[in-house]
């Protein structure tokens, strides 16, 4: 991943999502404790459906995932940067 800039809580287009790479044009969410799922589940589509139509793309992780396995977390990124270098 080294060369792109991911900046914390960047404000898209209305929307704040917990990372963003502009060079990629890729945003990464983590849901935490915070979210109660059934509580937001129908707003977070809404809103990641409006900013994917931007041309934005999304990973989206658990925390859980971030506390136990972060290798894997770094993994999925340079996965899915890999796989999509060709379209940036």
């Amino acid at each position: 991943m080294s060369g792109f800039d991911f900046h914390r809580q960047k404000p898209i287009d209305n929307y704040i999502v917990d990372f963003f790479c502009h060079e990629l044009m890729l945003a990464i969410e983590i849901d935490g404790i915070s979210h109660t799922w059934e509580d937001v589940a129908v707003n977070d589509e809404i809103r990641q459906r409006q900013i994917e139509n931007l041309g934005i793309r999304f990973l989206r992780f658990d925390d859980k995932d971030i506390k136990q396995n972060m290798s894997f977390v770094l993994n999925t990124i340079s996965d899915w940067i890999e796989e999509h270098k060709n379209s940036f």
